[in-house]
Formats: structure tokens, C-alpha cells, sequence
């Protein structure tokens, strides 16, 4: 299983001009899947998602998860990351 994270602040998926999904502050993930994944794997990257320190606290620290300011995350499958 591979991923690309991006912190962001808002980011939505459009399929053919049309909005399919939105979402607010938090982790957009481009996930790809390959053979030999399975739930030990999933359970892992949920794990490492939730738990990752990528956003700032009130002293400017990058110091809080996505779980501690609240946020989402966004997972987009995107088989061609292990093209």
C-alpha cells in the first residue's frame, strides 16, 4: 500500500465537472492499493493517518494530529502511484 498525504485546508473530487466529494480542514490522501494489501495493512495506515502531527498548536509547534484539531480525512484511490 502506498500514500501521497497533503495537509489541507479544504479540498473536494470532481468527476466530470461534477462535485462528488468536499471536505474542510484536514488530510487528503491518495491511496494506492496492490496486491497482497489487506486489513493489517488498512488497519495500519488508519492508524498512521490519525496519529500524524502535521498541524500546528498555539505556539506555531507542528504538534496535533488531524483527531486534535478536529479535522477529516479525504482518501482518494489513485492506482497509478505504483505505475
Amino acid at each position: 500500500m502506498r500514500a501521497v498525504v497533503q495537509r489541507v485546508l479544504g479540498a473536494r473530487v470532481e468527476v466530470e465537472g461534477a462535485c462528488v466529494a468536499r471536505m474542510e480542514r484536514g488530510l487528503l490522501v491518495l491511496v494506492g492499493v496492490g496486491r497482497g494489501d489487506g486489513p493489517r495493512e488498512v488497519d495500519w495506515l488508519a492508524r498512521k493517518l490519525v496519529g500524524l502531527r502535521v498541524f500546528p498548536d498555539e505556539a506555531g509547534r507542528f504538534d496535533r494530529s488531524v483527531v486534535d484539531v478536529g479535522g477529516t480525512i479525504g482518501l482518494v484511490s489513485q492506482f497509478t502511484l505504483y505505475g
